[in-house]
């Protein structure tokens, strides 16, 4: 068990300590293996990521250079110490490299967003949000980068004798882990873009899914064709992002 501090006024800083005896007797935990370092290494590590990341760019070009499968395998690995609810880590990534079904999922996609931008699946108010983007139905780069990598999150899981059990807090676990992923991918050097063609249920079909799972998002992977152009766009500055409630 974790030592229990006292506060100045002799009282514990916690009456109910987690895990507690009863629990840690029925279920295994261990010491949370933490190295703490002084506030400047802190800041000075916080930095280095905020720089990076901010450096990262939405790719629609993508170079069809090789990508070795097991820089792929390492994002998902990351990604996927994403927290969960109830640590069920309700995902599956899907790892396309074959360029036949990269071109069924090419087609598919521009048939999509063929109805989204031509047919006016989506309205104005949208089609004027992605104006300044540039974007509309050709996918070309679903065939040029050496990766696709799908995303499903799982509703529900099936248990050996086919009956279902639930998933909780499916969407923001599957988030996270999304998150995470673009995050590995910049960090190695790498290019991706989340993909979201709406409706995604084609992606199911053409990768054989089971009925438990849902596609959440689609990532091309690469490296960025040299020389390509993104939007000269600005983030939000701290304060329109940030609100602190302090002493």
């Amino acid at each position: 068990m974790p030592e229990v501090s006292d506060d100045p006024m002799g009282e514990p800083i916690y009456r109910h300590p987690y895990p507690s005896p009863d629990l840690a007797a029925r279920h295994p935990f261990v010491v949370h293996d933490h190295q703490r370092v002084d506030d400047e290494t802190m800041r000075t590590r916080a930095e280095v990521f905020r720089a990076s990341a901010d450096r990262r760019r939405s790719i629609r070009m993508f170079s069809p250079d090789p990508v070795p499968r097991d820089l792929i395998e390492t994002a998902v690995a990351a990604a996927s110490t994403a927290p969960s609810g109830a640590h069920k880590q309700p995902w599956t990534f899907v790892a396309v490299s074959d360029p036949t079904v990269k071109s069924r999922i090419r087609q598919a996609a521009e048939a999509e967003e063929h109805t989204n931008y031509l047919e006016n699946r989506m309205n104005d108010e949208w089609q004027e949000a992605l104006a300044p983007l540039g974007t509309d139905h050709h996918k070309e780069f679903l065939d040029v980068a050496p990766w696709l990598v799908v995303l499903f999150e799982q509703r529900y899981e099936r248990r050996p004798d086919g009956s279902k059990r639930k998933n909780y807090y499916v969407k923001e676990s599957t988030g996270i882990a999304a998150g995470l992923f673009v995050a590995a991918i910049h960090e190695m050097g790498l290019a991706t873009l989340p993909h979201t063609p709406s409706p995604m249920a084609f992606l199911r079909t053409v990768l054989g899914r089971p009925d438990n799972e849902r596609p959440f998002v689609m990532f091309p992977v690469g490296h960025p064709l040299p020389g390509v152009r993104v939007p000269d766009l600005a983030r939000k500055a701290l304060e329109e992002v940030l609100v602190v409630i302090d002493d």
